[in-house]
């Protein structure tokens, strides 16, 4: 068997690794001779406190307003501003039923005879003119039988209903005289988001 030779790395890794505590060693006491821990502490806290205004600057608002410019449904692509008592008009993306529109209410007025019930389902629609997006509240007209004119169906955000505040399958005339439905209102609530 040939003679090996010693491995010398043992003591040139021992050299390095003392170097480098020393000089860690020195960093650490330079920075804790000039710095304390409350200055240390405050800046932390600055830097916490900054930090949700990150998503405020010029960036981040140019990429949302991208994004609200573009119609986020096949629903809103399609929706049009013009004829509310057409199934596509923007307001209808998440409405249910017959519109009141067509049966002698209006968009957000039942018709003659029935009431407003005091619930109401919410959607959020996209509107094609202004490119927003906007919260609405569906709310039933009650008290006289189904008008059976123009009967919509928009499922834009239809939840199951174990989240009834945004499901259009439920007839919503509780705390109504009446609980006949007759039609279906979509009043403009807010901007969404």
């Amino acid at each position: 068997m040939p003679p090996t030779r010693p491995l010398q790395t043992r003591g040139g890794q021992a050299r390095a690794g003392r170097t480098i505590d020393r000089l860690s060693e020195r960093a650490t006491r330079l920075l804790a001779g000039r710095t304390s821990r409350r200055g240390l502490l405050a800046r932390l806290g600055a830097w916490s406190a900054m930090a949700p205004v990150l998503p405020i600057l010029p960036v981040r608002r140019a990429l949302a307003a991208d994004a609200a410019a573009r119609p986020p449904t096949p629903f809103a692509a399609a929706a049009q501003a013009g004829d509310d008592t057409k199934c596509n008009y923007w307001r209808y993306c998440a409405l249910d039923g017959y519109l009141c529109s067509a049966c002698g209410g209006g968009v957000h007025s039942c018709p003659p005879g029935t009431e407003a019930s005091p619930t109401s389902w919410i959607g959020t629609c996209f509107n094609p003119i202004d490119s927003r997006s906007y919260l609405v509240a569906y709310r039933d007209c009650c008290g006289q039988d189904a008008c059976g004119q123009m009967n919509c169906l928009g499922t834009d955000g239809d939840t199951p209903a174990y989240r009834p505040q945004s499901n259009n399958d439920i007839i919503w005339c509780y705390g109504a005289k009446s609980l006949m439905y007759n039609c279906s209102t979509a009043a403009i609530v807010g901007l969404a988001g």
